[in-house]
């Protein structure tokens, strides 16, 4: 692991222009037709970015994304095409920036992103178990009653999501919604797509012990047109990872991704008050990054090894 006297909160690459920061990736241009990707060691919850790093965190997830970009990529399943470029990220910063972006990069093709994150869950859990209490339902998609927390799906289902602006909540929406934003074709594309990574995913990680409740899967179209899977892909960031052994239904099973810094965040209080969700972010203690940090290893841990 990185120690935390290296951890990159905020990377600075001077000699690429700066496109943009989100909660996790600072995207550096390379000519007009490639993305410099730096994975930061920032985590975010609820969609507020913590004030302290994670050590170690960006290179554990660009392993991990590298990872299944290799098991569902063209090397491997081919289920859909992939935006590395295959280049590596060393090649284009001055010998000053290697450091900052080594273990913890990806230089992809830049393409036209789609906004509408493509929601896959397997299992029922977090909004969608909620939801689910409500009415029966998630995101549109009825399932059948007597369903419980954790409960494995009869089929997977698709639960898109529109792309916030940064700092916003991300609003699920139905299939229906996206037909309207993006036409029916690559609605239809997309959420196909989706639902063949999650179960090719689902069978790997569980050779491994490891369930994938949810995941989510985001696009982007190249100058021909084509459809390519971008961004991360299956990390813990943007997936509910349980251990198999400890899978009970009815109870929050204990998971390898962001969840144990969720479920701090939901007992701190602030000023005396349970805090808001909105910034400014409690202070981390060191024992809760140190957990952290050791869930994320642990998953790309047991996933390659």
């Amino acid at each position: 692991m990185t120690s935390p006297q290296v951890a990159l909160h905020t990377s600075n690459i001077t000699s690429l222009p700066l496109l943009a920061r989100g909660k996790v990736r600072d995207n550096y241009a390379v000519g007009d037709d490639r993305i410099l990707m730096v994975a930061s060691d920032r985590i975010s919850a609820f969609d507020v970015i913590m004030g302290q790093p994670i050590p170690g965190k960006g290179e554990l997830l660009t392993q991990m994304a590298l990872f299944w970009f290799d098991k569902l990529g063209p090397n491997g399943l081919n289920i859909c095409p992939i935006h590395l470029t295959g280049d590596a990220p060393e090649s284009v910063v001055t010998a000053a920036e290697v450091p900052q972006v080594t273990g913890r990069s990806m230089l992809v093709k830049r393409l036209k992103p789609i906004l509408v994150e493509a929601v896959v869950r397997g299992y029922l859990a977090g909004s969608g178990w909620k939801e689910y209490q409500d009415n029966g339902a998630v995101c549109g998609v009825p399932l059948p009653a007597g369903l419980k927390n954790a409960s494995k799906l009869p089929e997977p289902i698709y639960t898109p999501a529109a792309k916030a602006e940064m700092g916003d909540h991300d609003e699920n929406i139905t299939f229906e919604k996206t037909v309207e934003m993006i036409g029916a074709d690559l609605a239809t594309r997309i959420r196909d797509i989706s639902i063949a990574l999650y179960k090719a995913a689902s069978e790997i990680a569980a050779a491994k012990g490891i369930i994938i409740a949810d995941t989510k899967f985001e696009f982007g179209l190249d100058t021909d047109g084509t459809l390519v899977l971008m961004d991360e892909v299956l990390t813990p960031d943007s997936s509910r990872y349980w251990p198999a052994e400890s899978y009970v239904e009815g109870v929050n099973p204990p998971s390898y991704d962001k969840q144990f810094l969720r479920d701090w965040l939901e007992t701190t209080q602030v000023a005396g008050k349970p805090w808001s969700k909105t910034p400014p972010a409690p202070h981390l203690p060191h024992d809760v990054i140190e957990k952290t940090a050791a869930k994320y290893h642990e998953a790309l841990t047991r996933l390659t090894t």
